[in-house]
Order: C-alpha cells, then structure tokens, then sequence
C-alpha cells in the first residue's frame, strides 16, 4: 500500500472521528440518549479514563499520563507506518486504523481532558461501554494485526532500512 494512502486512511479516521465528536457534543447533553435502531443509541458520554474508562482517577491526574502515552504510541507508529514495505498492505491497514483512533482521541485527550464518546451498542439490558469512530479504528485495527499476526503468514512483516 503506498504511503500516501496509508496517511490518507488515517486522514479519514481522524476527521471523521472528530467531525461526529463535535456533532454529538453540540446536539446532545452529558448522557442523552436517542435510540437509532432496537441494539443501538447515540449516546453523549465523557471517558476521564482508558478505555471504557479504566483508571479513571479523581482529580484527572490521568489527563496528561494518557496524553504522554498516546503521543508516544502515535509518534511510534507513524514511523512504523512509514517504514512498512508496500507488500505489507494488510498490515499497512491495521497500522493506519490503530494511528488514525489513537490520533482522534489524542486530540480530545489534549484539548478537553477526556475523550467524547457517543456510539452504544446494547442487546436487551446488557450494553457495551460506549464508544467512538477512534476506539472503532483502533479495535479494527488490532484485530486485524492481531489476526495477521497468529494466522497469516502470506504477508511477513518487514521494516525498510
């Protein structure tokens, strides 16, 4: 996959994530919830924490531990990202979704100290934690790497030197 439609993906992720982060935060309270389909909502929510919220400490001492990290991680793989050989473009894609997630939440991190979830997915009384299109991209993302990693030996990994 060449580099420019690596970036370009992660482009996407990153305005497309930001784009319905504002929307959802303009037109919704903290917690409203509009029902889109019977296992699916729009729902406002803040993560302080990790994912779903994990370490989410009093005071917002994590703000900038979460920050740091997920600079580090982005800084991280867009060097990966760049040095990959045009033959690992499954990997490419995995790389490109995980930085484009990790880059949308980075700014929500930096800017507001949390990050703006909106996306809930239930079944009856059961509900996942909520989400957003970066935590979409970087589920997707490690999923493929990981599936890439343990079953698909078509595409070996490889760094330009």
């Amino acid at each position: 996959m060449p580099v420019f439609l690596r970036f370009t993906i992660v482009a996407l992720i990153v305005v497309s994530d930001q784009i319905t982060k504002i929307m959802a935060d303009r037109s919704l309270e903290l917690y409203e919830t509009i029902e889109v389909l019977p296992i699916f909502n729009i729902s406002l929510a803040y993560n302080f924490g990790a994912a779903f919220s994990f370490l989410n400490f009093p005071g917002g001492a994590q703000r900038w531990f979460f920050t740091a990290i997920s600079l580090v991680v982005s800084i991280v793989l867009t060097v990966w990202l760049y040095r990959l050989t045009m033959r690992e473009k499954w990997m490419s894609l995995a790389f490109a979704l995980i930085l484009g997630g990790a880059i949308g939440n980075l700014i929500d991190r930096a800017v507001y100290g949390y990050v703006v979830d909106f996306i809930q997915v239930y079944y009856g009384n059961s509900y996942f934690p909520t989400f957003n299109i970066a935590d979409a991209g970087i589920t997707c993302g490690a999923i493929l790497m990981l599936w890439l990693t343990f079953f698909d030996k078509s595409e070996e990994l490889t760094v330009k030197e």
